[in-house]
């Protein structure tokens, strides 16, 4: 019994030993554990991370935003400021419906009162107000409305907004406004939102405005500019707090592009091809007119079009044709063979030869008249647009040379023109009848634009030169960058080039001429007519009086052409009394117009100047300068330095013209009572802010006062109301 007491006791003191021992060791483990959270701890709050996770970055992305802040696209003009092209908004409308999303006093922002708004938004958007209320009604975070509530005008936000309808917001979204609509839409293009590929840029999200036709598409990047980046910091309730937003990258505006085209030219022109679209309803039409003297495209549009503004036309008439599309020029290209024959000295104009017809390897080759006009002279041959005629002179100049002088004008060459998806056109001279034929416009394939580029060497005296579609490019702080006179070559002399164009009167005014239609009274006309046969998807030509491409190309004044008007009709479907009934109805308008607005230039010629640089000059003396030259100056901002200019130098302007300055400082507005369009553009333009112009004529009121500072966001609207007689 003793010694069992013993044991126990043995048993016990070991137990509590045992405790004790477990204790010690649960206090140690735990004082470890304790310091290692404290060391922790403390290693985090001094070095702010958590593994590669930074947690002041965690908590400035919980408790921060970033913002894009969009730089503007630039806008396109024609040659004398008229907007073709600028930036513009439009908006999406969504309703918060969470009951948590509230301000931090805990005022609801939420859509409290259903039915009212749904009856209230049924007056701005184009679905019924019960249907707005069967969204309202949703079990969700917030709603939107469906293809009705997109695309808003800035217009309808303003006055939904004024309706002060709790829970109502909106997002902008860019996009693009074309004022004129159907106005060199294939030359001017389209820009349409694209949203960024996540693999692109992961962290993009904002969509952007992308070109994808015409000057919009080649000169993308030039207008599309540079997004910035704003932070700011925000509470719980995703508010952003006071005095906290920080610029982290300012944004930079795209660069303006000026075109060569002249608005009182397009806009004709365009009137005249839709109502010959209308009456001979043909596949396709194309005009060009350019100066000839400096390769400017002075008007340029094809039909059918499409609207700019609408997108109505643009799924079915996407190409540009007159860069894109490759055809058979006909007989408007029996000028090249002339001019090679007449330069290289093999042209005998005074001999005779047997016209209907000519037998050339297997195959016989016809004139347009199969009978003929029996013997007649060489100099007949370009007249009367005979093909005969050009094959014997094409033999007697012979095939190397022929070739050579082809080559000279470029012919299966891009013009280089600035407008994207230019086709090269293709020459086929492997035997002995491709280079018949060629000599008379079949078998070879041209584009519009090429077309002008080999018209310039006989217009200009055998000087080539590139077509030019852009005038200049300005950038947002008005650095300009001009587009000058490009020569491509001097294919013939100058001598050839007059022949020729003599040889382009008789088509005109001698009696065997095919293009007396194209006569104008008061200007002289040089001008060659074509008809060329449309080859089908077989290779075969079709058959049938209408599948041809008739065409006319014209010089004036014919002794020193100013102008070169180039027009082709293909296919029309309803039959014309006479060929040229196809074509003189644009060719003859358009060139008279402007021959007509070319005298009127003249005229003031005497008026214009070349523009001063003023910039880097105090404000006092550059007025003093511009006021001495009979400019009108009005200056934008507070500072007494001149940091910008509109016009810029060494730009032609005319005496009595509007000079724009801006001085450094706050950008102030200057009175614009009695300015015109293009003097409150040039405003826009150097003050890269938003403004609004409505009404045709001259500014009646401004919503900013003068001396007032411009707003940096938000509109300046301008009202333009016409003179009262």
């Amino acid at each position: 019994m003793k010694q069992d007491g013993h044991e126990t006791k043995r048993k016990s003191r070991r137990t509590r030993r045992n405790r004790v021992m477990v204790g010690l060791i649960l206090i140690v483990a735990m004082s470890a554990v304790l310091l290692l959270f404290i060391f922790r701890f403390g290693s985090i709050v001094v070095n702010g991370h958590v593994g590669n996770v930074d947690l002041s970055k965690k908590t400035a992305q919980q408790y921060g935003q970033n913002k894009v802040i969009k730089g503007r696209r630039g806008s396109i003009f024609d040659v004398n400021g008229n907007v073709l092209a600028e930036d513009s908004s439009v908006y999406s409308i969504y309703a918060v419906l969470s009951k948590d999303y509230k301000n931090a006093a805990g005022k609801p922002l939420y859509v409290t009162d259903k039915e009212k708004t749904a009856r209230v938004l049924s007056k701005y958007l184009s679905i019924p107000s019960k249907k707005i209320l069967s969204y309202l009604k949703m079990n969700k975070y917030q709603v939107e409305f469906g293809a009705a509530g997109r695309n808003l005008s800035l217009d309808t936000k303003k006055k939904i907004q004024a309706e002060k309808l709790n829970g109502i917001k909106f997002n902008e979204t860019p996009s693009r406004l074309y004022p004129n609509g159907t106005f060199a839409s294939h030359i001017v293009g389209v820009a349409q939102l694209k949203t960024p590929e996540a693999e692109e840029d992961p962290e993009a999200t904002d969509e952007k405005l992308q070109g994808i036709l015409g000057i919009e598409k080649y000169f993308n990047e030039i207008l599309a500019g540079k997004d910035g980046m704003s932070f700011s910091k925000q509470d719980s309730y995703g508010y952003e707090l006071p005095n906290s937003k920080v610029i982290k990258k300012a944004p930079e505006d795209g660069s303006s592009v000026y075109l060569t085209l002249d608005s009182r030219l397009q806009a004709y022109l365009e009137t005249l091809m839709q109502a010959t679209q209308e009456k001979y309803q043909p596949k396709k039409i194309t005009a060009v007119l350019m100066n000839a003297q400096t390769g400017k495209i002075v008007a340029a549009a094809q039909q059918p079009t499409f609207n700019a503004s609408t997108k109505v036309g643009l799924s079915t008439m996407w190409r540009d044709s007159l860069v894109e599309d490759t055809y058979e020029p006909g007989s408007v290209f029996k000028l090249l063979t002339m001019s090679a024959a007449i330069d290289a000295g093999t042209y005998r104009p005074n001999e005779y030869y047997k016209s209907g017809s000519v037998k050339v390897a297997d195959r016989t080759i016809y004139d347009w008249d199969r009978s003929g006009w029996g013997w007649i002279p060489f100099y007949e041959a370009l007249p009367r647009s005979s093909n005969v005629g050009m094959v014997k002179i094409e033999q007697q100049l012979g095939a190397k040379t022929f070739e050579k002088y082809l080559n000279r004008f470029q012919v299966g060459e891009k013009t280089g023109i600035t407008l994207p998806e230019e086709a090269a056109g293709s020459l086929n001279l492997k035997s002995e009848v491709s280079q018949a034929t060629t000599a008379f416009g079949q078998g070879v394939n041209v584009t519009v634009m090429q077309m002008m580029k080999y018209l310039s060497a006989i217009a200009d005296d055998g000087e080539m030169i590139e077509p030019q579609i852009v005038d200049h490019i300005t950038s947002v702080n008005g650095k300009q960058t001009k587009y000058e006179k490009k020569v491509a070559g001097h294919p013939i002399k100058a001598s050839t080039a007059q022949t020729v164009r003599q040889l382009m009167q008789q088509v005109v005014y001698s009696s065997y001429g095919t293009g007396s239609a194209y006569q104008i009274p008061g200007y002289r006309i040089a001008a060659k007519t074509g008809t060329a046969q449309v080859a089908g998807s077989n290779g075969q030509y079709l058959t049938g009086q209408n599948n041809y491409v008739f065409s006319v190309a014209g010089m004036a004044p014919a002794n020193d052409p100013t102008y070169i008007c180039y027009v082709t009709v293909q296919q029309p479907t309803i039959t014309p009394t006479a060929e040229s009934d196809l074509m003189k109805g644009i060719f003859n308008p358009l060139m008279k117009r402007a021959l007509k607005l070319l005298d009127s230039d003249h005229s003031t010629s005497t008026n214009s100047i070349q523009m001063p640089k003023l910039t880097d000059e105090s404000a006092k003396a550059a007025t003093q300068v511009a006021e001495a030259k009979g400019l009108v100056v009005s200056q934008v901002g507070s500072g007494s330095k001149v940091v910008q200019q509109l016009p810029a130098q060494d730009e032609k302007v005319i005496k009595g013209q509007r000079v724009v300055l801006l001085t450094e400082g706050a950008m102030t507005m200057p009175n614009v009572i009695g300015w015109s369009k293009n003097d409150v553009l040039k405003l826009a333009e150097i003050t890269g802010c938003d403004f609004k112009i409505t009404g045709t004529g001259y500014a009646t009121s401004q919503s900013v006062l003068a001396n007032n500072v411009i707003p940096d966001r938000g509109e300046v609207v301008i009202k333009l109301e016409e003179p009262s007689n």
